[in-house]
């Protein structure tokens, strides 16, 4: 059977669909291994009552239930939770923003093949444009989006040196090359994979540098603030009509309804709601039907910080205290600076193997993490040895499971470096 040029991207290797496998796998596998490479969120009983009460609510409502499975809702998504949103944003930041600013999307994904096609590829006049992402490491789901090759263009940070075996990366504004062949700028704050927050002095600078251009500030907040906001560090958010602000229920708790959000300037909101009338007639109802009271009452913020907040960054610090232990004072270990997200971002200096083999070597002892080679998108030409020497370990599990994949990550990387 023969495929075409699209169909053979994704006929060979890619990160983002080997990380879902293993995720479904660690499901039904018997035994089930330890799943510290995916990012799936924690259930977190406080944010899962709520939604149950929710839920409770739409069954017992006369014709809810029914309405929220057996309507479409438009293709820029619930009205409802759109004009939320949009108070929301006006009322807690003070945005010159409307329901006109936002569309949903069935999850971030999908908003960032339709954004990112929108910005980059192949422009009349037979010229093309790129991505660029300003920070890298950056998120492996990026890696295959783009319909033309050479899709992204990504930028090498400066590599700060910390106490205590930490450092952290910053964008590198000497090396970022801007030219007319860039279409936009792209970054995730918190960072996936490495938990980094781009600073409010960078996002500035950013920001300054895509007007210049005139092109889109692309900001993906699924990490973010205001809402899941797990980040542990300053971070102030910011969106204008130069900005592309992605945000996501997912990483709140309803990561398998797919929510995502796009806000935006009006005529970008349009095309992104006409893009989802094609691939997929609208958005799901059932995650901004479980959301909605959250938002209307602004209680998705409070939760937010009281809640979800404090729950990751006290899980982030047990399994980085842990991993000081484990792997002793001789093993040329880092881990960078966790700011926020779901995950440590381990960098083994002088790795002697890949960390792709070191990936295979986790798996047969049962633990499943990320290779840290996938998250250089636009960097593939690029021989720099860091990209080999960094893993991703996420500290979203039960405390059971990480401890002992944390173990057993410990344990291999002794004998590696024996």
């Amino acid at each position: 059977m023969k495929f075409s040029d699209f169909g053979k991207r994704f006929a060979g290797e890619i990160g983002i669909g080997e990380l879902m496998d293993d995720l479904g796998d660690a499901l039904v596998s018997d035994p089930a291994p330890l799943m510290l490479g995916g990012g799936n969120p924690a259930h977190i009983a406080e944010v899962q009552a709520l939604f149950r009460s929710r839920m409770k609510d739409i069954l017992s409502s006369a014709g809810e239930f029914e309405r929220v499975i057996g309507n479409y809702d438009t293709p820029q998504g619930a009205k409802a939770f759109v004009g939320a949103l949009a108070d929301l944003f006006r009322d807690e930041f003070g945005w010159s923003i409307g329901p006109e600013n936002i569309a949903l999307t069935n999850g971030s994904q999908n908003a960032f093949f339709s954004l990112f096609n929108l910005f980059a590829g192949k422009f009349e006049g037979g010229h093309s444009k790129q991505i660029l992402l300003p920070l890298a490491p950056e998120y492996i789901g990026y890696s295959e989006v783009g319909l033309e090759p050479n899709f992204f263009q990504a930028n090498r940070p400066e590599i700060e040196l910390l106490d205590d075996r930490l450092f952290k990366y910053r964008v590198d504004f000497d090396r970022l090359k801007m030219n007319d062949s860039i279409g936009a700028i792209c970054f995730s704050r918190p960072t996936n994979p490495t938990g980094n927050v781009v600073t409010d002095d960078e996002v500035s600078r950013l920001r300054e540098i895509a007007n210049a251009q005139g092109i889109p500030l692309i900001i993906d907040n699924a990490y973010g603030t205001p809402f899941p906001n797990i980040i542990y560090t300053e971070a102030q958010p910011v969106w204008d009509e130069n900005i592309v602000l992605c945000l996501s229920l997912s990483k709140f708790g309803l990561p398998s309804l797919r929510t995502g959000i796009v806000i935006a300037r009006e005529e970008i909101i349009q095309v992104i709601s006409r893009m989802t009338s094609v691939f997929s007639l609208a958005p799901g109802s059932l995650g901004p039907a479980l959301a909605l009271d959250l938002v209307k009452s602004g209680e998705i913020t409070r939760v937010s910080n009281e809640t979800v907040k404090p729950f990751y960054e006290e899980k982030a610090n047990r399994a980085v205290a842990q991993l000081r232990r484990e792997m002793g004072d001789h093993i040329p270990m880092r881990i960078h600076k966790p700011e926020g997200a779901l995950f440590l971002w381990l960098w083994f200096e002088g790795l002697p193997i890949s960390s792709q083999e070191l990936y295979q070597r986790l798996k047969k002892k049962g633990v499943l993490v990320v290779s840290g080679h996938y998250f250089f998108p636009g960097m593939e030409e690029d021989n720099w040895d860091h990209k080999n020497q960094c893993i991703r370990v996420t500290y979203a599990q039960d405390e059971a499971v990480v401890k002992q994949g944390i173990s057993l990550i410990a344990e291999e990387i002794r004998k590696v470096f024996a």
